[in-house]
């Protein structure tokens, strides 16, 4: 099997090409096999020059939400009071580290969803102590 590392994006270009061709290869067969390494190729490059962002901290809580039919009521234990609640997912309210936590033990939400930071808080304010709620 003569395979070579993706190197160039017209390397990349001619590997799912060369993918396209081999999709109907059945498995443990040497075309089979050679799909498994072609993708395996392409995935890496993908993850290196086309990495995808996570959510904003309030949206990963708002799909988890729509995923899990979910109301604003359901987050009282993990978030606080339903105002507290709303001023979170009205972006009025930065998650706590508290919040966090329970967030991602109590309904499994990825932790570096929550941890994220607002683009649109500048270093001082992130870095600034907020009261503890």
């Amino acid at each position: 099997m003569d395979i070579a590392p993706i190197k160039t994006k017209r390397d990349y270009q001619r590997t799912l090409k060369e993918i396209e061709g081999l999709m109907t290869a059945k498995r443990n067969t040497p075309e089979g096999d050679r799909l498994d390494v072609l993708v395996t190729l392409v995935e890496a490059w993908e993850a290196k020059h086309y990495p995808l962002d996570l959510p904003d901290p309030v949206a990963a809580v708002r799909y988890h939400m729509e995923q899990n039919a979910l109301a604003p009521k359901d987050l009282v234990p993990y978030i606080g009071s339903r105002s507290r609640v709303y001023e979170v997912l009205n972006r009025k309210r930065p998650l706590s580290l508290k919040m966090i936590w329970r967030l991602h033990q109590g309904l499994g939400i990825p932790a570096e969803s929550l941890i994220k930071t607002d683009p649109r808080t500048t270093d001082d304010e992130a870095a600034r102590p907020r009261p503890h709620p």
